[in-house]
């Protein structure tokens, strides 16, 4: 039995589809969520889906119940909620008797210079104190976390960022979803730690030019202050949290903190990442 936690989300779906392609059996795979009704696209499937909320420590067990691997797909929020969240699911695990837990962190976790990334070297010594074997699926920046802006970009010709000319080894969400279903699968997984990344890195005035060259439309890289780009995200109205969460990320990449490029996603994935482009062009066609 497989549980992969957060399974209504893009990640977590995405890991529940890539174990049923590589044959898993869906009875085999249990989709741990905060509310079933929001899982009837996987259990339509067959998945297993139970109910396990990271605030309420009561639903973990059951959910775990005769669980041999599991994925704990980090939580979203102030940093204190998240880690008595993940503190939890990892007392629910080792009192499950899991063979393997993995946990989705950030790349470089331990020298990270987010503000993020404390939330995930606190969780990373959670899981080594708890005796668990384990493996660390350290991810680079999803893609994803920059499509969002595209369209609005070329509405008004201009993306905004604070990242200067710092650059991003992003993969798409995919990517590192079909990475999880592949470690989840694979023996001999427990200690080893992935550095996560995409194939290659790009600035933000690559991502402008993608997106010029996608819609056909003039769209250009202005850098701004943080206060500035925080107040234009404010504007378009992504929450306040969400907003210091941006802002520091695209600091942190002016200061090379997304920079790292490894081979270990491609050699897991036997292929290269996904192109910036290719994920461009699905969002704005989306869009």
């Amino acid at each position: 039995m497989i549980v992969v936690t957060g399974a209504t989300g893009g990640l977590g779906n995405g890991v529940v589809r890539a174990l049923l392609r590589r044959g898993v059996p869906a009875g085999e795979v249990v989709a741990a969520v905060r509310n079933p009704e929001k899982a009837s696209d996987l259990a339509a499937l067959g998945v297993v889906v139970r109910e396990a909320d990271y605030d309420r420590p009561e639903t973990l067990g059951p959910a775990l119940e005769g669980a041999r691997r599991v994925l704990l797909v980090s939580s979203v929020g102030p940093d204190e909620v998240r880690i008595a969240q993940h503190r939890a699911v990892i007392d629910a695990a080792r009192a499950a008797g899991v063979e393997l837990l993995a946990y989705t962190s950030i790349v470089n976790a331990d020298t990270n210079p987010l503000g993020l990334a404390e939330v995930h070297r606190a969780t990373e010594r959670a899981i080594a104190e708890s005796g668990i074997p384990s493996v660390l699926l350290r991810n680079g920046w999803y893609t994803e976390n920059y499509l969002w802006l595209l369209p609005g970009a070329v509405a008004r010709g201009e993306l905004f960022g604070a990242a200067g000319e710092g650059l991003v080894a992003s993969a798409a969400r995919a990517d590192y979803a079909e990475a999880a279903a592949i470690v989840l699968t694979s023996d001999d997984q427990a200690g080893r730690v992935y550095e996560l990344t995409g194939s290659t890195a790009w600035t933000l005035a690559d991502l402008a030019a993608e997106a010029a060259k996608v819609s056909g439309k003039p769209v250009v890289y202005r850098d701004l202050p943080g206060e500035e780009l925080a107040r234009a995200l404010a504007a378009d109205g992504l929450p306040p949290a969400a907003v210091d969460i941006f802002v520091d990320a695209d600091l942190g990449v002016a200061a090379g903190a997304l920079a790292t490029v490894t081979d270990e996603l491609p050699t897991l994935l036997g292929r290269p990442t996904t192109p910036l482009a290719d994920s461009v062009a699905e969002a704005l066609r989306a869009g």
